[in-house]
């Protein structure tokens, strides 16, 4: 029987590889989804709730960046690692800025660190969602008040 309520994190790599390593790693523990290119990514994030959103940098037609700059506004909450096996410092001051990352790791990942950054991406999901659903019942309790108080001045 499967453990309820696993955090669901979808891994994009355009090496095949990769992605059977990660899944064989980490599909006990994690919801594991992956996805060989961003294009697929997008479609995979439109048909699952996703928690963290872990994807390498050099991947051809979209790099990682592009990718989590892409999602940005459809799909905010996702938590973002960028994962790249090059030290290119443009890609990390870009993912930074432009793809809201959470957190940077080098290729080839070490599992104990992946998984330490996975459960604190996950923390800053979760904390993401409460303040999500404390401004709603904050829109809603002022506009409950602005009533009240209309009534009070019509009266």
């Amino acid at each position: 029987m499967s453990k309820p309520n696993k955090i669901v994190v979808l891994y994009v790599d355009d090496e095949e590889n990769n992605l059977v390593s990660f899944k064989a790693v980490f599909r006990i523990k994690y919801k594991v989804l992956t996805a060989i290119s961003g294009e697929e990514a997008i479609k995979v994030l439109k048909n699952n709730d996703v928690n963290v959103i872990i994807t390498d940098q050099r991947m051809p037609n979209m790099t990682g960046v592009e990718f989590l700059e892409n999602i940005i506004d459809e799909f905010p909450l996702p938590t973002r690692i960028l994962l790249t096996g090059y030290a290119d410092m443009n890609a990390v001051i870009d993912a930074v800025n432009k793809g809201k990352i959470f957190h940077y790791l080098t290729k080839p990942w070490n599992e104990e660190e992946l998984d330490m950054t996975i459960t604190k991406a996950y923390e800053v999901f979760r904390e993401k969602v409460d303040e999500k659903e404390m401004n709603s019942k904050l829109t809603i309790s002022n506009e409950q008040l602005e009533f009240l108080v209309r009534q009070k001045l019509l009266s």
